[in-house]
C-alpha cells in the first residue's frame, strides 16, 4: 500500500518545497494546505493500518481520498498552477487496476476530472474561455482512456492469471499423480526379491530398487555385474572359466543386448553366489538407444539345490543298486547250484542284501515324510543305551573297535523308546563305520541344567567344520566317505535330528579332520 502511494506523494513533497521560490502565496491557500494534509494522513495510513486483515474493498479508501485531494488542491493552487488536475491519473491508475466496480470506476475516472474542472468556470462564466472547457474536456476524456486501457489490460490480465491457475491445477493433478505412480512403482520394485538396476549408455547406475541395494551391502553387487572388482571375480556357469570383459552381464546391457536366465557365478570358494541375470533395452522417444534395465536374481539355493538333487539320484541309484545287484546275483547262483547246503549259503547272502535293502527304502519313505511322530513316555535311557550298545557290540567287535559307555544309572526323561533307539543305533552304527581298526567309540549320559545330555565321541576320520554344519541335512555325504567304499545314504543322521526336534530337543556335531567327531544330543530330564 506504502509503496503505491509513494510516487503522488513524493511529487506533492516536491511541490510544496519549491513553492516558496517558485509559487509564491501558494501554501497560503487553504484548499492547498488541506489537500497536502490530507495527502499526509492517507500516506499515513498506507502504512499504520493492517489492510491484510480488512476486507479487499477497504484498500479504495486510499486512492477515493486521492482523488478528493487533489480536486482539493488543484482548485486551491488555480491561479498557480492550473494543470494540477494531471495528477488524477495515479488514484485512476489504482481504481481500474484493482478491478472492483468497473463501470464505477469508469465513469468516476471520466467525470471527476470534469466535474474539477467545470465547476470553478460555471462559477465564473463571463471568464470561461474555450481553451478552458477544451482543457477541461480532454482531461477528462484522457483519464477515461487511461481507467478504459488499464481496466483492459487488468481484466485481460486476469483472465491470463485464471488460466495460469487452471493449467498450474493441472499440472500440480499430474504431478501428483506421476508422484502417486513413481511411488507405487517403487514399492513394487521393492517388494519383489529380484534385484533392479537401470544404467545409462556408459554403464553407470540411474536407479535401484532396495533388493539390488541389499545384493550391494552384501556384495553380490550390480557393480560387480560391470566390473570384476577385488576379491569378486565373475565366472560362467562352470564355476571355473572366468568371464571375458564382452560378457559381463551389464556390459552386454550397455550394448544394448536382450537376454533372461544369463547365469554367472561371482566369488570363489564356498562364499561364492550363482546370479540369474536379465536385461531389456530402454529407448528415448526418438527410438534410440538411451540404456538399459538389468535385472539379477540369487539363485544360489536353487542351483545347489538341483547340483544336491543330481548327487542325491546318483547316490540312492548306487545304494539301492548293489544290494540288488547281490541278491540278484546270489539268487542265480543258489539257483544253479545243486548242493543245497551251498545253495543255502547264497539265498542267505540274498537274503541280508534284501533286508538291507528293506532298511534303504525304509530311511527313504521315512526321510520324505512330512511329520515325524513320535509317541513320548517315561524311559530309562541307561537301559536304552546299553540296549543298543548290546546289539552293536557284535559289528565293532568285527572291525576291532572298542566301546566304552559312562552312563549312570537309571536316567530318566520323556522320550519315545524306539525311536530313540533310532537315533542310538545310528549315531554308533556311524561312529563305529568311519573309525579304523584299534580305535574307539565313547558313550557319555548325564543331566546339565535340566537336560540330559548324551554324547557318542569316536576317534574316527573326522570332518571339517563346514561339512560337520551341514552333516544333518538329507542325502549330504562328505567327499571322503563318497569317494570311499563305506556304504551310506546321507539319511541317518537327519532322521536322526528329526526325531531329536519332534523330542524338543537339540542335536549337534563337533568334528575336526583325523580328530574324530563327537554328537550330543540334549533332551528334556525327569528326576527318577
Amino acid at each position: 500500500m506504502g509503496l503505491s502511494q509513494f510516487p503522488l506523494t513524493m511529487i506533492l513533497v516536491c511541490l510544496a518545497l519549491a513553492a516558496p521560490a517558485a509559487w509564491p502565496g501558494l501554501l497560503g491557500e487553504g484548499l492547498f494546505q488541506a489537500a497536502l494534509l490530507i495527502h499526509a494522513l492517507l500516506f499515513l495510513l498506507c502504512w499504520i493500518v493492517p489492510w491484510e486483515r480488512l476486507p479487499p474493498v477497504a484498500t479504495l479508501s486510499i486512492p477515493l481520498g486521492d482523488m478528493v485531494a487533489i480536486v482539493l488542491s488543484r482548485n486551491g493552487a488555480l491561479d498557480y498552477l492550473p494543470g494540477l488536475g494531471i495528477l488524477l491519473i495515479f488514484p485512476v491508475i489504482w481504481l481500474a487496476a484493482s478491478g472492483r466496480f468497473p463501470t464505477s470506476t469508469v465513469l468516476a475516472s471520466f467525470l471527476v476530472p470534469l466535474g474539477m474542472g467545470l465547476v470553478p468556470l460555471l462559477r465564473a462564466p463571463a471568464e470561461a474561455t474555450a481553451t478552458q472547457l477544451t482543457s477541461t474536456v480532454l482531461l477528462a476524456l484522457m483519464l477515461l482512456a487511461v481507467a478504459s486501457a488499464v481496466r483492459f489490460v487488468t481484466a485481460t490480465m486476469a483472465l491470463q492469471q485464471r488460466k495460469l491457475e487452471r493449467k498450474d491445477t493441472d499440472l500440480r493433478r499430474l504431478l501428483e499423480s506421476s508422484e502417486r505412480r513413481e511411488s507405487l512403482l517403487k514399492t513394487i520394485l521393492d517388494t519383489i526379491d529380484v534385484g533392479v538396476s537401470a544404467v545409462d549408455t556408459t554403464g553407470s547406475v540411474t536407479l535401484r530398487n532396495h533388493q539390488q541395494e541389499i545384493f550391494d551391502r552384501t556384495g553380490v553387487s550390480g557393480d560387480h555385474l560391470a566390473v570384476d572388482g577385488p576379491g569378486a571375480p565373475l565366472y560362467g556357469q562352470d564355476r571355473k572359466t572366468r568371464l571375458p570383459a564382452d560378457k559381463v552381464p551389464v556390459v552386454r546391457a550397455t550394448k544394448g543386448e536382450t537376454f533372461a536366465d544369463y547365469l554367472v557365478w561371482i566369488g570363489d570358494g564356498a562364499g561364492a553366489r550363482a546370479l540369474s541375470t536379465a536385461a531389456r533395452a530402454v529407448n528415448d522417444e526418438a527410438g534410440d538407444f538411451a540404456g538399459a534395465v538389468v535385472a539379477s536374481n540369487d539363485v544360489t539355493s536353487l542351483v545347489e539345490a538341483i547340483t544336491a538333487k543330481d548327487e542325491v539320484i546318483a547316490t540312492v541309484s548306487h545304494e539301492l543298486r548293489t544290494p540288488l545287484t547281490s541278491v540278484l546275483g546270489n539268487l542265480e547262483f543258489a539257483l544253479s547250484e545243486k548242493d543245497p547246503e551251498v545253495s543255502a549259503h547264497y539265498v542267505e547272502i540274498a537274503h541280508r542284501n534284501a533286508e538291507r535293502l528293506m532298511e534303504l527304502v525304509a530311511d527313504l519313505l521315512l526321510s520324505s515324510s512330512a511329520a515325524m511322530t513320535v509317541h513320548p513316555r517315561e524311559t530309562d535311557i541307561a537301559g536304552l543305551i546299553d540296549s543298543v550298545v548290546g546289539s552293536v557290540a557284535p559289528q565293532a567287535a568285527a572291525a576291532g573297535i572298542e566301546i566304552k559307555t559312562d552312563v549312570p544309572a537309571p536316567l530318566w526323561t520323556h522320550t519315545d523308546p524306539l525311536r530313540m533307539s533310532q537315533v542310538l543305533d545310528n549315531l554308533l552304527s556311524n561312529a563305529i563305520k568311519y573309525t579304523s581298526t584299534g580305535g574307539m567309540v565313547a558313550v557319555r549320559a548325564r543331566t546339565e541344567g535340566g537336560q540330559l545330555r548324551l554324547d557318542v565321541r569316536d576317534t574316527g576320520v573326522g570332518m571339517s567344520p563346514p561339512d560337520a554344519a551341514r552333516v544333518f541335512d538329507r542325502f549330504f555325504r562328505t567327499s571322503s566317505a563318497r569317494t570311499s567304499a563305506i556304504p551310506g545314504t546321507g539319511l541317518g543322521l537327519s532322521i536322526a535330528k528329526a526325531i531329536v526336534e519332534g523330542h524338543h530337543g537339540r542335536i549337534s556335531c563337533v568334528s575336526a579332520p583325523g580328530k574324530g567327531s563327537t554328537f550330543s544330543v540334549s533332551l528334556p530330564h525327569i528326576a527318577s
